[in-house]
């Protein structure tokens, strides 16, 4: 106290009382901080600066009075705005000039905000030699020795009311005070800058441990993982862009290099962009903005070099999959940018690790996996799938087919429809579906022949494996190395391409949809694709089913051991288990008046013991019928209403026989209905109608001749030429199709 009362010394004579005043203030018992100790340090330093200021007893004075009052938890701009007031009321009484006072008065006042940055000292808006000094004798604390420095930040935040918010107050503004210039004169800057940002370095990392900060750098954080882990997704989609094709089919001077290329840059890129998100430097923009400046490009090159479609040409997975990896890599380098633009000085004070870093760090990879998956193939799979598609025609009201009553003339002949035949023909609500080799659906109007719609495909050059559902309104179409695509029956527009995981998977039924895979498990499907319950019978199994519209019916066999097969029900909507029970292998089931109908082997011929009919959501064995044992054909089972229609031969199976049995069985009673035999070769084949006829063709003297044995009995009908007899017939409902050269032709 004593030495601090010497550096008082004559500076207002006669003023030794003020100066005890003084001295007293700052050691008084109930000040916690700003205490005589830090008097002394900023007296000392306004020694060294003190000839830079233009009225040095105005400043030292200033200096003495500045935190002459002081408040514990006080503000600073409270403290200097009272001791201004305290100055300008002693001073009068020791003969101060009132042109001093109000000098000290300005000067305390300026003390109340030493933490905003101050001017640029190179341009200043107006200049303040004797503020400048005095605030850089004040800041002169932040130069201290450690120790001492160390002390006066704890007797600051003891000071403080609340401890937690002094602690972020406290660290904003050391945040602030590092953001900016330190002192205002060029001598302060060359004797204490280096050792205050040392001291307030320190200070900004045990704030750090003491302040629950988990969140803190998060944005910089997020950004850097960003960039990083965006610029490797796009190499990896560039690698598999160069497995793909530009165009389909694919050109044999198409270049292989701009994938690859493209791989490598963004490769390197990774940790290229890494440095520049942790970065401010100029160089480090300059890097991120190339990257964006190519990846830019890249794009308008891509967008502008992918094909035009046609019939013959389509879009290859390469394009999408270049674009998307010009975005990520465009991301990437936009991400890194905006990071480096973003990052300041204080920047590098982050916390090295904390909670919401690491969470940004495992965050990113983990949204740029899932973009990958969720985003980027869909959409790639989605603009192969749309470009590549076009639907014709205009299709207005669907007319109605008249029921063939084969009276050996045609109702109507198709246009052309090369590669195809009525074989292959489906029937809809709106028609009758027929597809056709390089990728093409079309859909003749049932009452007329006439084309309604054509849905066509670039890239498929094989036939699509067509078959009806959603009760008739769609045409679920499978197209090779494309998968299932779902076509409204009424309008050709595609309405669902199946997701990945169904779409390699095949039709066990199209209506109720039930799928099967490799695995050997049973999926209930929607038409869109979307899954409702998966049923899995175990390892080893042989799976096969049949469904109502309420029930699917499984038959099971181990193929690894000895137990005995398996039936069991489920439902067709929740995948729940019904029932189960051993039994036989069942043959050939189909589905008659809501029952399920099967074939009881009969030893090593073909032709069943006996037929069952079994109620499915039961299990209860509704009624048996026996098969005769002097029938010896492949018996072939077929619905036709409330009817079940059997087709077999009443002799010995050989080359000789020449006759065909068909029998009606009531499915509500087991009973048989009516049976007809004809002189038909049991080995053509047949097709049978919704009404119950059966019908083949064989080939007459001058040519075809369609056979139809019914209820009524049997009876044969000479057809007209251009009728193909070798290719097999198709009944859609009532309607009997037969082929042609290049045509599908319905008999009347």
């Amino acid at each position: 106290m004593v030495e601090l009362r010497a550096q008082w010394a004559d500076l207002v004579p006669g003023s030794a009382s003020l100066a005890d005043e003084l001295v007293a203030r700052y050691v008084e018992r109930n000040r916690r901080a700003y205490r005589d100790q830090y008097l002394a340090v900023v007296l000392t330093a306004l020694d060294s600066f003190i000839q830079l200021s233009t009225d040095p007893t105005s400043v030292r004075l200033a200096a003495w009075f500045h935190r002459a009052v002081h408040e514990p938890g006080g503000t600073p701009s409270e403290d200097a705005e009272a001791s201004a007031r305290l100055a300008e009321q002693f001073l009068p009484q020791y003969g101060v000039p009132p042109i001093r006072i109000a000098e000290v008065a300005r000067l305390i006042r300026l003390t109340g905000d030493l933490a905003a940055p101050p001017p640029d000292a190179y341009a200043p808006p107006r200049r303040d030699a004797n503020g400048d000094v005095l605030l850089d004798a004040v800041n002169a604390i932040l130069a201290a020795d450690p120790s001492r420095y160390a002390v006066h930040t704890a007797e600051v935040r003891r000071d403080a009311s609340d401890r937690k918010v002094a602690l972020e107050h406290r660290y904003d503004e050391v945040r602030e005070l590092l953001d900016g210039h330190l002192y205002r004169t060029q001598l302060a800057r060359q004797r204490l800058g280096p050792v205050a940002r040392v001291n307030l370095e320190s200070e900004l990392a045990g704030l750090d441990s003491e302040l629950p900060a988990p969140w803190r750098g998060w944005q910089q954080a997020a950004l850097t993982a960003t960039a990083t882990f965006t610029a490797i997704a796009a190499a990896v989609v560039a690698i598999a862009a160069s497995g793909a094709s530009w165009q389909t089919p694919a050109a044999q001077d198409e270049a292989g290099w701009p994938p690859i290329a493209l791989a490598v840059l963004s490769f390197f890129s990774a940790p290229i962009l890494f440095r520049c998100a942790r970065s401010a430097s100029q160089r480090a923009r300059l890097i991120a903005g190339a990257v964006l400046a190519i990846a830019v490009t890249g794009l308008l090159v891509a967008w502008a070099q992918a094909p035009r479609t046609n019939v013959a040409v389509g879009v290859g997975l390469r394009v999408p999959l270049m674009i998307s990896a010009l975005l990520l890599l465009l991301i990437a380098s936009a991400a890194a940018l905006v990071a480096s633009l973003l990052r300041t000085r204080t920047a590098r004070f982050l916390p090295a690790r904390n909670l919401g870093q690491q969470l940004a760090w495992l965050a990113a990879p983990v949204a740029v996996a899932l973009a990958l998956l969720l985003i980027i193939q869909p959409l790639s799979r989605g603009y192969v799938l749309s470009s590549n598609e076009r639907v014709e025609g205009t299709p207005g009201q669907a007319g109605k087919a008249t029921p063939s009553v084969i009276d050996g003339s045609v109702a109507w002949v198709s246009e052309s429809v090369a590669g195809t035949g009525a074989e292959e023909a489906i029937g809809t609500r709106y028609g009758i579906a027929i597809p056709r080799p390089s990728g093409v659906v079309e859909m003749l109007d049932a009452a007329t022949g006439e084309l309604r719609w054509r849905y066509s495909r670039s890239d498929s050059d094989e036939k699509p494996v067509i078959a009806a559902t959603g009760n008739g309104d769609y045409v679920l179409a499978q197209f090779a190395d494309v998968g299932y695509l779902l076509l409204d029956a009424n309008t050709g527009e595609r309405k669902a391409a199946w997701p990945g995981r169904t779409r390699d998977r095949f039709i066990q039924q199209s209506q109720p949809l039930l799928t099967g895979d490799r695995s050997g498990k049973l999926h209930g499907v929607d038409p869109s694709g979307h899954e409702r319950w998966t049923y899995d019978a175990g390892n080893c199994t042989d799976l096969g089913a049949i469904a109502t519209a309420e029930t699917v019916v499984t038959f099971v066999s181990h193929t690894c051991d000895d137990r005995p097969d398996e039936m069991a029900a489920l439902d067709v909507q929740s995948g729940k288990k019904l029932w189960t029970k051993t039994s036989d292998t069942y043959r050939r089931p189909v589905i008659v008046a809501g029952l399920v109908v099967v074939a009881e082997p009969g030893g090593d011929s073909d032709v069943p013991a006996a037929l069952t009919a079994i109620e499915p959501r039961t299990g209860d064995v509704r009624w048996r019928w026996e098969v005769p044992r002097t029938w010896s054909c492949r018996t072939l089972l077929n619905a036709a209403g409330k009817y079940l229609i059997v087709v077999d031969c009443p002799g010995p199976s050989s080359l000789e026989n020449r006759k065909t049995i068909v029998t009606a069985i009531d499915a509500n009673t087991g009973l048989t209905a009516w049976q007809t035999q004809a002189p038909v070769s049991p080995r053509v084949k047949v097709t049978v109608t919704a009404d119950g006829r059966v019908i083949s063709l064989d080939r007459g003297a001058t040519s075809c001749v369609a056979n139809v044995i019914s209820q009524t009995g049997f009876r044969q009908v000479r057809l007209p030429t251009g009728i193909s007899c070798n290719r097999d017939p198709r009944a859609v409902g009532n309607l009997v199709l037969t082929s042609g050269t290049g045509t599908v032709i319905a008999l009347r």
